[in-house]
């Protein structure tokens, strides 16, 4: 089984995640609960087993929240993914939510980078501030050590655009993680 672990306290958050990308319970908790029903639905869309814990300073906002999330779901996923070679390496989706249509790519190659295109209608879906969805993308990104190019095509439904975004990088992350014979790169090394 592919699981990796990752704990980060700071005076802003406490936090554990856990991962395996090969299946198992969801049990996510962050206080914010349209962010729950997001990292559920990735984790249901992946295929993967998520426990995550989250106790963070909502008093101020939900920003460290979001973006501590990312950083220890990313650092469990590095662990989770090892040396990264003997999977497929990309992977790539276009995902309808009712009138949103999202798209992901992902290349699980050790070299981080995150380009995001999108605009939310509505500041706030719930208890979550809509601008927290690319600060939690980009620290999953850079922690996980993955290239991930988000993109809204459009919609008129923050919280459609913003679940549209959060399957479709469930998915390519799943069919990325997808094991293979040998590495995928011409170099021999990612």
């Amino acid at each position: 089984m592919r699981t990796g672990a990752y704990s980060r306290k700071t005076r802003e958050t406490d936090i554990t995640a856990e991962i395996c990308l090969d299946g198992g319970l969801v049990e996510v908790s962050t206080g914010i609960g349209f962010f729950d029903h997001m990292l559920e639905a990735f984790a249901v869309h992946g295929g993967f087993g998520l426990k995550i814990k989250v106790a963070g300073d909502l008093n101020v906002d939900g920003h460290h929240t979001a973006e501590d999330t990312g950083i220890a779901l990313g650092r469990a996923m590095s662990e989770a993914l090892g040396d990264k070679a003997d999977i497929m390496r990309y992977g790539s989706i276009t995902l309808p939510m009712d009138e949103a249509l999202a798209s992901a790519a992902v290349d699980i190659c050790g070299r981080p980078f995150f380009v995001f295109t999108a605009q939310f209608p509505q500041e706030r879906v719930g208890k979550f501030d809509t601008c927290l969805t690319p600060e939690f993308f980009r620290a999953l990104a850079f922690n996980a050590g993955i290239n991930l190019h988000l993109k809204v095509e459009y919609g008129s439904n923050s919280h459609h655009m913003i679940e549209a975004l959060f399957k479709a990088v469930a998915h390519a992350i799943r069919l990325a993680a997808t094991p293979r014979d040998g590495l995928l790169s011409t170099k021999g090394s990612l």
